[in-house]
């Protein structure tokens, strides 16, 4: 595979930028505390890449690729968690009288 400065800055860029989201995705996995977000934002990431993946996925394969699909994923699983921490929160089962 012949590097190119170009390819080289994109690989690179892809570490940092996956990187900056790690973090978050492990405090939101670790906590379960989502309140903080938005669902109109996360929705709205998710709509965004989806959208998005019809002008990436036709670039030729790259670290772009790479990116993309890290984005696409995070966003999915914070969509995900942020759905299922509403829920719980909403419907909690409530213990039966003899257990209390």
């Amino acid at each position: 595979m012949d590097t190119t400065l170009p390819m080289l800055a994109g690989m690179v860029s892809t570490t940092i930028f996956a990187g900056s989201v790690l973090p978050m995705l492990h405090k939101a996995l670790r906590t379960r505390e989502l309140s903080s977000y938005s669902l109109g934002n996360i929705a709205l990431a998710n709509v965004g890449n989806a959208v998005h993946c019809v002008y990436v996925f036709n670039l030729p394969p790259g670290p772009i690729w790479v990116l993309h699909t890290f984005y696409v994923i995070t966003s999915a699983l914070m969509l995900y968690w942020y759905l299922r921490g509403r829920q719980v929160q909403r419907d909690p089962s409530p213990a039966p009288a003899a257990l209390r």
